[in-house]
């Protein structure tokens, strides 16, 4: 793992296959756009295509200098010497995760509620996903969607709390929605399918870029 300050990363772009990209195609034009941090999040696929496409996108992420997280796969990730792990709801607890890596991974974790922030981190998760921010087709069992007045709201009771730690909002994220996010405290954005379901996907993520550099 190298030694990344999270903080220096405001956006990062979760992969996802389409009908028009698969997966090293979407993390590809993420990069070639500008975003440095990918999450590969494949789903109900077979371990070795996880690792297959893993072992292409990380290569990617090198020649881009970019950070490489795997969605889920701590193992895996621990094997490829990855920057990081991503956790959701679901998967292994952070906790876990810490001394299966022997802290030798950058570990996220998924909240939607403002006690799950709490408990992750508690757990020394090192950024928390909250979202979704609204309705997204790229995620299933959807927890509740918070919106930018749910997302004030959490970010206003970390902050009461004390609780310091880089947050990125997910989850249908917009362009437009930057600005409000970054003014209600959160440290950044995940995104995905704005991207890919945009005319130029890589003009797509380069907007991000600059939205993020411009307002953040």
């Amino acid at each position: 793992m190298k030694s990344r300050d999270l903080k220096n990363y405001k956006i990062q772009f979760i992969t996802h296959y389409t009908e028009h990209y698969d997966y090293f195609e979407s993390a590809q034009m993420a990069l070639q756009g500008g975003i440095r941090w990918i999450q590969v999040r494949i789903k109900h696929q077979p371990l070795s295509v996880v690792k297959e496409e893993s072992i292409r996108i990380q290569q990617l992420c090198k020649q881009y200098d970019a950070l490489f997280f795997i969605d889920d796969y701590v193992e895996l990730a621990m094997e490829l010497k990855a920057d990081g792990v991503h956790l959701g709801q679901n998967d292994m607890p952070v906790k876990e995760a810490r001394m299966l890596s022997n802290n030798q991974l950058l570990i996220g974790g998924t909240a939607n509620t403002f006690e799950q922030i709490e408990s992750l981190y508690q757990q020394k998760a090192d950024y928390i996903g909250l979202g979704p921010y609204r309705f997204t087709k790229t995620k299933e069992n959807l927890s509740a969607v918070l919106g930018s007045k749910g997302v004030e709201e959490i970010i206003a009771k970390c902050r009461r709390k004390g609780i310091d730690i880089p947050i990125h909002i997910i989850g249908g994220i917009r362009k437009a929605d930057v600005l409000p996010i970054l003014k209600a405290g959160a440290h950044g954005v995940a995104v995905s399918s704005a991207i890919l379901q945009a005319n130029l996907p890589i003009e797509e993520a380069a907007a991000f870029v600059s939205a993020v550099k411009k307002e953040g």
